[in-house]
């Protein structure tokens, strides 16, 4: 399916707020880099869920807010997105940010590297970090 965003729940009960808003910002965020939108899947689960995903497919023995599978093919976005709600809910005290706000930032970091950012090094973090700022004024 084409310029499909859908939202679901793994393991929790959770309800993302102004769906609509959020479908059609992350579309323009998209846009915004030239990009079409495919088929994104963004799956909100625990910190236990995303833990065993990391292991299983990654090979990573750690907790982390986010963990992108990217299904590409050419301009057109694919993938699929799962996203710790525990860890979000961590980094938005840690951080001193709003829960929706930190929620915000961890979706279009997802969409991000689909787009083909990364933020393993030093340099690519700055730009993811910068990349996230630019898309959260769209919203």
């Amino acid at each position: 399916m084409e310029n499909q965003i859908g939202f679901y729940n793994e393991d929790i009960s959770f309800r993302l707020r102004n769906i609509r808003v959020k479908r059609s910002w992350l579309l323009k965020c998209i846009e915004s880099e030239g990009k079409k939108t495919g088929c994104l899947n963004i799956v909100f689960c625990s910190d236990d869920y995303l833990h065993t995903m990391n292991l299983n497919y990654l090979n990573h023995d750690d907790y982390t807010d986010i963990i992108t599978f990217d299904y590409s093919e050419k301009d057109a976005i694919s993938g699929d997105i799962f996203i710790s709600i525990n860890r979000v809910k961590e980094n938005s005290a840690a951080y001193s940010v709003n829960f929706n706000t930190e929620l915000n930032r961890v979706m279009v970091h997802g969409v991000l590297h689909l787009c083909g950012y990364k933020d393993k090094s030093k340099k690519h973090a700055q730009i993811m970090r910068k990349k996230e700022d630019e898309k959260l004024k769209l919203l």
